[in-house]
């Protein structure tokens, strides 16, 4: 799960990190009864979406007067942002943060990541900060310095220390550096952060290390330990689909192409769509039904495949442990026949039950073309979405 920068900032603060003060904006008025309220001469009006590259896109305007602000909410509000990260068809902005200006004298970049190899969360940062962080990564990687932080004692001071002196802050502002790394690792702790980033990190005119972005992602496994940052949960910043899909805790991602996957396990759905991409076709969705699926959730699934305007066929491919095969072949049949299920179904079964479970897809009286293996049932779905082309 993802938040928006106004709320990860709130988080922010609760854990001593120092932000801009600012106020989030859901209206032309709102924004400018925020700039009156913060006062000075400078105001930042970011667009608030769950993408990065805004100011790229056109997302971060400064307002020198009021009016100006007026007028840069006015037009941001209700504009389809594009980025990078949002993909050609972007994202329309509904909220805005309105800040005080910052003196940025020094750009840098921090955040906490997990690292996959070494099983723990990695401090990472670079005095590269900015909007083309993606671009030192890939060009200058000696440019960014990792430390891991120890599981059970945190991020120790010298850790902090050293890898504020190797992105270039100021020998006075060391143990401010250090202090903010240590409340980001408390917050990425406390909160089960997967994701806490800081593009950029600032040290100010008035000599202060300030966040002045805030990009928190969550472990969804997580969340029924915080309440408090579900509800910040903006529904209008995901896919409708995948969120139709987690009300039946299937997993479930929009991809481009036009075969849908329906598959027990995220390792299984994983190989099932570079199977498909192997013979020459594309999925429409990455769908892990879990080890636990039932015959509720399987026509759920092909209800929200069948929405995608683009889809040509479909694969299931289930290997049954938990499984079992003619459990899943029910479902199935029960699905196709209450959707009116009108694109090409292949189904691959394999593991516990299969051959009752093949037997109930052949007394079905629909038609179901099997797969005798991975490879079998992919090239069949290929075959089938491209002869409806």
């Amino acid at each position: 799960m993802n938040i928006h920068e106004y709320q990860g900032k709130e988080l922010f603060r609760k854990y001593g990190v120092a932000t801009p003060r600012g106020f989030p904006a859901f209206s032309v008025d709102e924004a400018v009864d925020a700039a009156k309220k913060l006062g000075g001469p400078v105001w930042v009006v970011k667009a608030q979406i769950h993408a990065g590259g805004r100011g790229k896109g056109g997302g971060v305007k400064l307002a020198r007067s009021i009016d100006e602000v007026r007028d840069i909410a006015s037009k941001m509000l209700g504009m389809t942002l594009v980025t990078h990260q949002t993909g050609p068809h972007g994202r329309v902005v509904r909220r805005l943060l309105v800040e005080e200006g910052a003196d940025i004298k020094k750009e840098l970049y921090a955040a906490l990541v997990v690292d996959r190899v070494l099983q723990k969360v990695v401090l990472m940062a670079s005095s590269e900060g900015g909007m083309d962080i993606e671009e030192v990564a890939d060009k200058h990687p000696e440019k960014i310095h990792r430390v891991a932080v120890d599981p059970f004692n945190g991020l120790a001071d010298a850790d902090a220390e050293s890898v504020a002196r190797k992105i270039g802050v100021p020998d006075g502002l060391v143990p401010a550096a250090r202090d903010l790394f240590k409340s980001l690792c408390k917050c990425f702790d406390e909160c089960d952060c997967s994701l806490v980033e800081v593009n950029p990190l600032i040290v100010t005119g008035d000599q202060r290390v300030v966040a002045l972005d805030a990009k928190l992602n969550f472990d969804d496994n997580a969340l029924f330990r915080h309440p408090e940052i579900v509800a910040m949960r903006d529904l209008d910043e995901e896919d409708p689909a995948e969120v139709e899909a987690s009300k039946f805790d299937l997993n479930y991602i929009q991809l481009e192409g036009d075969i849908g996957c329906l598959v027990n396990g995220a390792g299984l759905a994983m190989a099932t769509m570079d199977t498909i991409k192997l013979y020459g076709g594309a999925p429409a969705n990455f769908l892990d039904v879990g080890g636990g699926a039932t015959a509720e959730k399987v026509t759920e699934a092909f209800k929200i495949m069948l929405r995608n305007p683009k889809l040509a066929a479909i694969l299931v491919n289930i290997f049954g442990g938990i499984m079992k095969c003619d459990v899943i072949a029910t479902g199935v049949v029960a699905a196709a026949k209450q959707v009116g299920l009108s694109v090409p179904l292949v189904v691959r079964l394999e593991g516990t039950n299969v051959d009752l479970g093949k037997k109930i897809l052949a007394d079905s009286g629909l038609p179901i073309i099997s797969g005798s293996d991975m490879g079998d049932a992919a090239q069949k779905v290929v075959a089938a979405a491209k002869g409806r082309k």
